[in-house]
C-alpha cells in the first residue's frame, strides 16, 4: 500500500533538500507563508480541471509554482539589489 505525500510536505522536502536541512528544521514553518490546508486541498482531488492553472507564492527565498496537475517547481529567487543610498 503506498501512502500519497501532500503537496504541502513535497514543498517542504523540495526546500529543506535544497538548504541542506531536515524538513523540520526550516523557519519559519511552510503555514506561516501560505494556508497548507487550502492549497492540499486544491489538489486533493486528482481532478485537474478543478485545480487552479498554477499556484504561486514565496518561501525561504524561492518561488514555489504549483501547475495544474500538481507538479511543483521550486526556483531560487535572485538577489535583490539595494538601491545606492551614498548618492546624493
Amino acid at each position: 500500500m503506498q501512502t500519497t505525500q501532500s503537496l504541502s510536505l513535497k514543498i517542504v522536502d523540495e526546500i529543506a533538500s535544497c538548504e541542506g536541512v531536515q524538513p523540520e528544521e526550516l523557519r519559519p514553518p511552510i503555514h506561516y507563508v501560505i494556508d497548507t490546508d487550502a492549497l492540499d486541498s486544491l489538489y486533493q482531488s486528482g481532478d485537474s480541471e478543478r485545480a487552479p492553472s498554477k499556484v504561486e507564492f514565496v518561501y525561504k527565498g524561492y518561488t514555489v509554482t504549483v501547475d495544474r496537475t500538481g507538479e511543483v517547481d521550486v526556483t531560487k529567487r535572485a538577489a535583490a539589489v539595494e538601491p545606492d543610498k551614498s548618492a546624493a
